[in-house]
């Protein structure tokens, strides 16, 4: 897939806010500072499309960006940042679950793990909360300039054998790096054969 426009449409503070229209949408959480803007930036090649910020938990708004006029990437909360009083963190879980589970036109969600970090049990859970309600959903593994090939291979082997004890059939995944552009033809391939296939349909 060739992305030759990705522009900010809206941010919105609940799912009734959010773009009227059908056009497809791919999410994309996960823990707050996984480098979620980065990797947003790097699929559409437009540097400050999303804003990057060294404070972890700054989107606090459900973010669209409209790409090539035909679907949007939707940019969601981080989740589990400890600074955020219990009411600021009830009201973003409660604007995270209501888009995922009640908006139509979401087709996948991607879920970005750091992969320095051993497998956490905020993103097992957040797994097994999608997988319960049937939500499709892939991963996406971020920040693998950060290792070599081996210690990449050993942390994605802990998280897909951590999912193994409680799942038949593992998600798709992704290994990434927004500093280099590792991953970012594969991700952006899946996107488009989801959107294929939806549209044929």
């Amino acid at each position: 897939m060739d992305i030759k426009k990705a522009e900010f449409t809206i941010s919105s503070a609940k799912l009734s806010q959010c773009p009227k229209d059908n056009k497809m949408e791919f999410a994309f959480i996960g823990r707050s500072n996984v480098g979620k803007s980065s990797l947003i930036n790097m699929l559409t090649g437009r540097k400050g499309l999303a804003k990057t910020s060294a404070t972890p938990g700054k989107t606090l708004l459900i973010n669209h960006f409209n790409i090539n006029d035909q679907w949007y990437i939707v940019d969601l909360p981080g989740y589990g940042f400890a600074k955020r009083s219990k009411k600021v963190q009830d009201e973003i879980t409660q604007m995270i679950s209501s888009y995922i589970l009640y908006r139509e036109q979401l087709v996948n969600v991607f879920l970005l793990i750091d992969i320095r970090h051993e497998p956490q049990k905020i993103d097992l859970e957040f797994m097994q909360w999608l997988g319960e309600n049937g939500i499709p959903f892939s991963i996406v593994f971020t920040k693998a300039d950060k290792l070599g090939a081996g210690k990449i291979k050993m942390n994605t082997n802990s998280y897909l054998n951590a999912l193994l004890e409680t799942w038949e059939e593992l998600p798709p995944y992704f290994i990434t790096s927004s500093e280099k552009g590792t991953g970012k033809q594969e991700v952006l391939d899946y996107i488009e054969n989801i959107y294929n296939q939806v549209t044929t349909v």
